[in-house]
């Protein structure tokens, strides 16, 4: 099922608590971003008691260049690798073990002939982006697992702006028809670019990475337990 219900927002616990901010800098076409997630709301989950934890995405695009149209992952990994698709198998039989464990099973990692496409997520981020702005944080994590959703176990095509304003449309606070205003905003195209070169230049070169009080980077998809320790460090560390 999918982790949605359960942490939207990841704002957690109320009263005399600390709390730490926390940016996950995040691509939707990144499987193991959405595992890290799943992961990092466990860890939180099970800090319940002791951290207010409040959750901001960042854009990153694995494949800033991918065509409107979009490619199959065989293609666009024998163009970026030069090797043939029969060489990532180990990587995607991983992937498939790494989502079961962390609860979020992802549909398309059983597709042996690599059929599944990789769509272009710029307009996505400019989404996450808008929500962010819009109605905050809660909103902008609810439309992040919405796409995850959306791509990881639906296959819809989420480089259609059609599609991205409906997958906006299924959370509360937002609208279709704000969604397709944000997308065509020049000026949130613009902010997008920059926080994206922004986190590049700072260091953000591997996804999911997430930054912590605007000081620590937890990278990679990590056990849950590994996450919380690290949270609860970093928090005694900022008290």
């Amino acid at each position: 099922r999918s982790y949605r219900k359960d942490i939207v927002g990841m704002v957690v616990g109320a009263g005399r608590m600390k709390k730490l901010e926390v940016s996950i800098w995040s691509d939707v076409n990144c499987p193991w971003c959405a595992i890290g997630y799943a992961q990092f709301a466990k860890a939180v989950e099970l800090l319940s008691d002791e951290l207010v934890v409040t959750v901001r995405w960042m854009p990153y695009q694995l494949v800033p260049d991918l065509p409107p149209e979009g490619r199959t992952q065989k293609a666009q990994y024998e163009l970026s690798s030069g090797g043939s698709f029969s060489e990532i198998r180990e990587s995607r039989i991983a992937v498939t073990e790494a989502s079961k464990q962390a609860g979020y099973p992802i549909a398309w990692a059983d597709d042996e002939d690599g059929d599944a496409m990789v769509w272009n997520t710029f307009d996505a981020h400019k989404l996450l982006r808008w929500a962010l702005d819009w109605q905050g944080p809660e909103a902008q994590t609810a439309l992040s697992l919405a796409l995850f959703d959306a791509h990881f176990r639906d296959a819809r095509n989420i480089s259609d702006r059609e599609t991205l304003a409906e997958i906006a449309d299924s959370i509360p606070e937002l609208r279709a028809e704000g969604a397709m205003e944000a997308m065509a905003d020049d000026t949130l195209s613009m902010a997008v670019s920059f926080e994206e070169g922004r986190g590049r230049k700072s260091g953000i070169n591997t996804v999911p990475t997430f930054v912590v009080a605007d000081k620590y980077a937890l990278q990679g998809a990590q056990e849950a337990e590994t996450l919380a320790k690290a949270l609860r460090d970093i928090a005694a560390k900022e008290d």
